[in-house]
C-alpha cells in the first residue's frame, strides 16, 4: 500500500476511534443508571442544556472550551478527553497491528493477517473499556459487556474463524465456544474456593462472565494469560495500596480493569510474551 493511502487511513482510524470514544463516555454514564444511550442528545450534568455538536468534537472541543461548560461555565472532567484519547489510540494500534508497510508491524505488535479480525478487535476494546470504567465507578460489569461480549464473540467467531485460526466457521465457533467454558469455569472455580475460605464473595459474577467474553474472543490460551497477568497486575496494586494507607486489607478492589488491561496486551504483544514466558520456564533443548 502507497505511503500517502497508509497515512491517510492512519489518521482515519484514529478519528474513528476518538468519535467512539466520546459515544463511550455517553455509554460509561447512562447504561448504569439504565438509561437510553441515543436520547436525549448529549447535555450539560449541571445545568442540562443540550451540548451543541460544535461543543461536542471529540478531543477538541474539550481545551476549545478551556474546560468549561459554555452555558453554565461549570467544569467538565479531563476523564472525558481522556477516554477519547486513550480509545483513538487504542484503535489506531489495532490498525497497525495490519503488516500493509513494509511486513512487519510498528512496536512489536503481534501481526494479523486478516483484515476482518482488526473491526472485530476495536470491538473487544470498546467492551473492555466501558466495562472497566463502570467498574471503576459503580463496582459492577453490565451484562451486555459480560454475556453481551460471550454471544458476539461466538458469533463473530462463526463469521471470522480467523479469530481462533481457524478456516471455516464451525471449528470458530467451537474453539470460541471452549474458550468461554474454559474462562468461566476457571473464574468460577476461584470464585468458588475463595468463598469457602474466606466465608464470604472473594469475586464477583462480573469478573466470572467478562473472562468467558475474553475467552469467547480470543480462545482459551488468553484466558491462561489475561488469568496470571490480571492476578499478578490486582495483586500488585491491591498490596500497594494498602501500604501506602489508602485501602485495608478487607477492602473491595474492582477486579475487571484488570482482566480488561490484561486482555488488552494479550491483543498487542500476548503471543509473544506467552513464547517468552515458557522459553524462560521451559529453556528449549541445546540452550
Amino acid at each position: 500500500m502507497d505511503t500517502r493511502i497508509y497515512l491517510c487511513f492512519s489518521g482515519f482510524v484514529f478519528l474513528l476511534g476518538a468519535c467512539l470514544g466520546s459515544f463511550l463516555n455517553v455509554c460509561i454514564h447512562r447504561i448504569p443508571r439504565e438509561e437510553s444511550i441515543v436520547k436525549p442528545r448529549s447535555h450539560c450534568p449541571r445545568c442540562n442544556t443540550t451540548i451543541a455538536w460544535y461543543d461536542n468534537l471529540p478531543l477538541l472541543s474539550f481545551f476549545l472550551l478551556r474546560a468549561k461548560c459554555r452555558h453554565c461555565g461549570g467544569a467538565i472532567s479531563p476523564r472525558y478527553v481522556v477516554i477519547e484519547a486513550l480509545t483513538a489510540t487504542l484503535f489506531l494500534l489495532m490498525w497497525l497491528k495490519l503488516p500493509l508497510m513494509s511486513g512487519h508491524t510498528v512496536l512489536a505488535l503481534t501481526p494479523v493477517f486478516d483484515p476482518l479480525i482488526v473491526p472485530v478487535y476495536w470491538l473487544v476494546v470498546f467492551g473492555l473499556m466501558l466495562g472497566t470504567f463502570v467498574d471503576l465507578d459503580y463496582m459492577i460489569i453490565p451484562d451486555r459487556v459480560s454475556l453481551g461480549g460471550i454471544a458476539m464473540g461466538i458469533t463473530f467467531s462463526c463469521l471470522v474463524p480467523t479469530l481462533h485460526g481457524q478456516s471455516n466457521g464451525y471449528m470458530g465457533f467451537i474453539w470460541s465456544l471452549v474458550g468461554a467454558a474454559v474462562g468461566v469455569g476457571i473464574l468460577w472455580f476461584i470464585a468458588v474456593l475463595g468463598k469457602l475460605i474466606f466465608k464470604k464473595d472473594a469475586m464477583g459474577m462480573g469478573d466470572v462472565k467478562l473472562m468467558g467474553a475474553v475467552g469467547a474472543f480470543l480462545g482459551w490460551p488468553a484466558v491462561l494469560f489475561t488469568l496470571m497477568v490480571s492476578s499478578f497486575l490486582g495483586a500488585t496494586v491491591g498490596i500497594s495500596l494498602v501500604l501506602g494507607g489508602r485501602k485495608e486489607m478487607q477492602s473491595r478492589i474492582p477486579y475487571g480493569p484488570y482482566i480488561a488491561l490484561a486482555a488488552l496486551l494479550w491483543l498487542f504483544w500476548g503471543p509473544g510474551l506467552w513464547t517468552a514466558y515458557l522459553n524462560w520456564l521451559i529453556p528449549p533443548v541445546g540452550r
